[in-house]
């Protein structure tokens, strides 16, 4: 199928979906049934989790998004809004679950597939089921094929005038942090499976998205979403092992890489302690999945960033061979700045390695977005949550893992006489 753009009035699609159900109140699910509420749809949004579901019921947010919240009590307020546990007829569901990889780094299907047992009762004909979680090439296609194998008195074509269902894929393409934003401006890439499904589709976005709708089939628009990360990947374990090779030759690698990036064709990425979140540490291997023989330049730059944090643990804990009571302060533990959002997070991995590495130290965590360990790091017992300030004060080592701007507050003074591991450039620039 040719991508196509396509231009649709709001107006026009008001009326056509008189309620969407999205299933998985995360951090796309939530945002996505808060834009379309606020813009005039009736909303039901469906989650697993009695906490989330009450506290989306109360107005609130479950986790740390800009912005978010204005809309999701606004919404509340307006009554477009509800949370429940269960999945209700809809004109549209929308799936935003999880989508973790195993351990042979094939993809978790389980809560693509547990949805669509879910949306298999209610369903009458004439609804859209869009996919929206990041998922491997084909999964949109085994979505349907379960629905209407369980529902053989639907169709995906009209024949023996059996009721259609429309199903499509449209991946989430925003930035944690900026999500309310970018929801709304981003282009959106739509897939279809079934004819008609993705304009559909597009009539549905174009009540909130003021982007392009680039319409294509549905397994060129899973692809594309795992090959946008993919490109960060290869791009992010580059700038990794070029932060290598400076140390080892002595050379800052964000002038280096500022130099570098004065070409007008050159683009290098930043640095840090690995990669994290829930799409670029996770999206590469679904393609390396798909295609194990195909992809030996992808797969090595996974490897080249699963391996940072280890070379981390190796710097901080360099000057201190025979340091029995040493005192690291770690600063951050979120995947990136100024978020709450752990997932693949690389800090947490350094922290726990630290730990584990050396029982003996103590690891003083610094997080400025939440207030408790995530569970990879609860039962250490040389790991606690400290204050910055305090942290720092005990600390023989500091480790920079995260570029929160409330640690712009830190005075650096304060650093002078301690060792100092810098993943993100955040006292170097410029030196």
């Amino acid at each position: 199928m040719t991508m196509s753009i396509s231009e649709i009035e709001p107006e026009s699609a008001a009326a056509e979906f008189s309620t969407v159900a999205v299933i998985g109140l995360g951090y796309i699910g939530l945002p996505t049934a808060a834009v379309l509420a606020r813009n005039g749809v009736n909303v039901i949004g469906v989650d697993i989790s009695v906490k989330t579901v009450e506290a989306v019921n109360r107005g609130e947010v479950p986790f740390v998004e800009p912005d978010l919240g204005i809309h999701v009590a606004g919404a509340v307020a307006q009554g477009n809004l509800k949370a429940q546990l269960t999945v209700s007829a809809a004109s549209a569901y929308i799936i935003a679950v999880p989508t973790p990889f195993l351990a042979d780094k094939s993809a978790d299907l389980s809560y693509i597939m547990a949805a669509a047992e879910n949306i298999v009762p209610v369903l009458k004909g004439g609804e859209l089921v869009i996919l929206e979680s990041t998922s491997p090439p084909g999964t949109t296609q085994q979505l349907a094929d379960y629905i209407m194998s369980a529902r053989p008195d639907l169709s995906l074509d009209g024949s023996d005038e059996r009721p259609v269902v429309y199903f499509a894929h449209c991946p989430e393409r925003v930035l944690p942090g900026k999500v309310m934003i970018e929801i709304v401006t981003n282009d959106r890439v739509i897939g279809g499976i079934n004819e008609g499904a993705a304009a559909m589709a597009s009539r549905l976005y174009r009540l909130f998205s003021q982007g392009k709708m680039l319409e294509t089939d549905a397994t060129t628009a899973e692809l594309s979403k795992l090959v946008e990360n993919t490109y960060r990947d290869v791009n992010i374990a580059l700038a990794n092992e070029l932060s290598i090779v400076s140390e080892n030759l002595g050379v800052n690698v964000w002038e280096l890489i500022d130099i570098a990036n004065h070409h007008p064709r050159v683009n290098i990425l930043q640095p840090g302690p690995g990669v994290g979140g829930h799409c670029i540490a996770v999206d590469p291997w679904f393609i390396v999945s798909a295609d194990p023989e195909n992809t030996p330049l992808i797969r090595t730059a996974r490897e080249v960033n699963d391996a940072k944090p280890a070379y981390v643990v190796r710097q901080v804990f360099a000057p201190f061979s025979d340091s029995d009571n040493l005192v690291v302060a770690a600063l951050g533990l979120a995947f990136k700045p100024n978020i709450d959002d752990m997932r693949e997070s690389p800090s947490v991995a350094i922290v726990r390695r630290l730990a584990l590495e050396r029982a003996e130290a103590t690891i003083l965590v610094v997080e400025a977005h939440t207030d408790k360990l995530p569970t990879e790091l609860v039962g250490l017992p040389n790991v606690r949550l400290t204050a910055a300030d305090a942290a720092i004060a005990q600390a023989d080592a500091v480790v920079l893992l995260v570029d929160h701007e409330k640690f712009r507050e830190i005075d650096t003074d304060t650093l002078a006489g301690k060792h100092v591991v810098d993943t993100r450039g955040f006292w170097n620039v410029g030196k």
